[in-house]
């Protein structure tokens, strides 16, 4: 058997460990059971988010089961703060940003140090939220042990076709570094934790006793870097499956999608360099180069199998995704050109966001 063969054999059995854990996931978030027993406090940290923030704050102002809304305004040069107040969010302007922080974990660490609840709840401004979200979220979050993280995933909104076909391809490659989090008695280890930083919970105080997020002060994916953090001072890491209570619109087109979400995918900042080379290996041998293979009669047995794998994982993908049109379903064929993308953006990290570069 040739050594390629053989390194994308074990390689795919490295996936196929990861995937199986999905036999064991936890049922998706739904509305509904008792109000929480703990006061929250919903941080939204926002800059030049105007035109955005309007759909998160309404369903926010509407929720009973939220103590107060905290919008963080992160040096906006919009309307930010002006639309945040008059949906009745109490707003904070953010301090001067210092040395060595990047905005949105010193806009987060602004809002948690002046929060009043005893959970609270983080939401970034481009998240729509249905009826219920943060009663199911505190409510999973209180049934935690102590020191918990819990992170939740969202339903993503595409309204071009672009984005419909580009954003899948780069999410199936989160699915084959990491496998499904939302899975009982699994912890990851504390460099391979991940989260969403579109939905964050945590007890308000445990936080703050463990830094908050000055854990992850320089870190541009301030998620993950959050993650580790914790997960590396003995934190738990719940992840849940809140697709069903909250959606998010990240992008307006697919040359934003190229551009805005491969410059975080790999998380380049916060993981080695060993594991970056392992990722990278794994993507191009499990997911962007059996199609193409296969296309130029080149491919193996495995190279059928791994094809089979990828069209699975992407029918799996429909709950994740609002539109389910013809541009949803070819977004396989565009694994090649977004695995050369993340492998670019390892190689060449970007530390730029909103004007500012860090």
């Amino acid at each position: 058997m040739r050594p390629t063969v053989l390194v994308q054999a074990g390689l795919t059995g490295v996936v196929l460990v990861r995937l199986a854990r999905g036999r064991e996931r936890r049922p998706p978030l739904t509305a509904g059971g008792a109000a929480p027993s703990a006061t929250v406090s919903v941080i939204v940290p926002a800059r030049d988010e105007a035109e955005r923030i309007g759909a998160v704050l309404t369903a926010l102002a509407a929720d009973p089961d939220v103590l107060e809304v905290l919008v963080v305004d992160d040096h906006s040069t919009d309307a930010t703060a002006a639309v945040a107040a008059a949906h009745g969010a109490r707003v904070l302007p953010a301090p001067p940003l210092p040395e060595g922080w990047v905005g949105k974990p010193w806009a987060l660490q602004h809002g948690l140090e002046q929060a009043a609840g005893e959970v609270v709840v983080t939401l970034d401004a481009d998240v729509r939220p249905e009826s219920g979200l943060v009663r199911a979220l505190v409510t999973e979050l209180l049934a935690q042990p102590a020191r918990t993280l819990l992170t939740g995933t969202v339903r993503f909104a595409c309204e071009t076709r672009g984005e419909r076909a580009l954003h899948p391809a780069f999410l199936a490659t989160l699915v084959y570094r990491f496998g499904p989090g939302d899975v009982d008695a699994f912890q990851p280890r504390p460099s391979r934790a991940v989260a969403n930083g579109q939905c964050l919970a945590a007890r308000r105080e445990e936080l703050l006793a463990a830094r908050g997020f000055g854990l992850a002060a320089p870190n541009m994916t301030d998620d993950v870097a959050l993650a580790r953090a914790l997960r590396a001072r003995g934190w738990c890491l719940h992840t849940v499956d809140a697709a069903d209570l909250l959606e998010v619109r990240m992008y307006d087109s697919a040359g934003e999608t190229w551009r805005g979400w491969s410059r975080s995918l790999m998380a380049p900042e916060v993981t080695s360099p060993a594991w970056q080379a392992l990722d990278v290996a794994t993507l191009w041998a499990v997911q962007a180069l059996p199609l193409p293979r296969l296309l130029l009669r080149r491919g193996s047995r495995l190279d059928w199998l791994l094809l089979v794998l990828r069209l699975a994982l992407h029918g799996a993908f429909r709950r994740t995704y609002r539109h389910h049109d013809a541009a949803f379903w070819v977004a396989p064929l565009l694994d090649l050109p977004a695995v050369a993308r993340l492998t670019w953006s390892v190689l060449r990290p970007e530390r730029r966001w909103r004007g500012r570069t860090y």
